[in-house]
């Protein structure tokens, strides 16, 4: 790329691809997509927090000539294994978004729906300008995702949920597969029959789920990594098998995992090379492209 920056891309042919990594700016994958070809996008962007989002992975050896005294006196040295992160502050962040969801909306099929995951500190700008580009008629949900983890602030209630802003192309010919979706316990299967209790409910648009534990199986040491859990019940409710689903704020690549996972077509696109790094380790590259600009 030169200093003014990329030529506009070529459109790739989604019908010849394969699964799709691509290391690129956002805006720029989006210029090489089809328009009406993709029946989901999940994003996860930056929350706008203001600082360097850093994870660092760090493991503890023994070492008899080391000052640090653990468990039992034993004496130990640590050692960075890994460190990732980004920057996640915009001065203005929907000037940064918007164009970015516009572009979304035109790559939409009118079967397909946006999930777009924010925090409180944007969300209610960035919903007003969602209606203004899908419509409000359009709207579908605002769903809250819950979690009870981290720290706890003694000066307000501690925040612990993300919201995820979801909007179908044309609301009412929308993908939702309300029979795949994998159902959840009533919080009170007393007050309920046998029958419904052993079947579970459906889940409402509050969803509680942990976050990837520190020492789970899922975990990539990927700052903000997302579960498996909250992808897979996006995925299996708004696209079908074969669908074409796109992540173009990729990071850890929970996305394409998922989606690889249930028989979807993928495009997880992210212009950190770290974030790319971890994909290609963390899902099956074998029928992936990989793309780097």
């Amino acid at each position: 790329m030169s200093s003014l920056g990329p030529a506009k891309p070529p459109v790739l042919e989604l019908s010849l691809s394969p699964d799709l990594v691509i290391g690129a700016d956002a805006a720029y994958v989006l210029d090489s997509i089809p328009e009406g070809s993709i029946d989901l996008i999940y994003i996860d962007p930056p929350f706008n927090t203001g600082s360097v989002q850093r994870l660092s992975s760090i493991t503890a050896e023994q070492d008899a000539d080391s000052a640090r005294t653990g468990f039992g006196g034993r004496t130990y040295r640590t050692r960075l294994v890994s460190s990732h992160w980004y920057n996640d502050s915009f001065a203005d962040y929907c000037g940064f978004l918007v164009p970015l969801l516009e572009r979304s909306h035109r790559l939409l099929s009118k079967v397909g729906s946006l999930y777009l995951h924010l925090d409180y500190r944007e969300v209610h700008y960035v919903k007003v300008e969602l209606d203004k580009i899908f419509g409000r008629s359009n709207f579908m949900n605002e769903i809250i995702w819950a979690y009870d983890f981290g720290g706890r602030s003694k000066r307000r209630w501690p925040a612990k949920h993300d919201t995820i802003l979801v909007y179908a192309k044309e609301l009412g010919k929308h993908i939702f597969n309300y029979n795949e979706i994998e159902r959840i316990p009533y919080m009170a299967p007393g007050l309920v029959t046998k029958e419904k209790a052993e079947r579970g409910k459906l889940p409402t648009d509050v969803w509680w789920h942990t976050i990837v534990h520190t020492a789970g199986a899922e975990r990539t040491g990927y700052p903000t990594q997302k579960p498996e859990g909250i992808l897979t019940r996006i995925v299996e409710a708004s696209s079908n098998p074969g669908s074409w689903v796109l992540d173009f704020f990729a990071g850890s690549g929970t996305t394409a995992s998922v989606a690889q996972k249930l028989g979807r077509r993928f495009i997880a696109a992210d212009s950190n090379p770290e974030a790319i790094k971890i994909i290609r380790n963390r899902i099956d590259m074998t029928n992936v492209r990989e793309i780097t600009c």
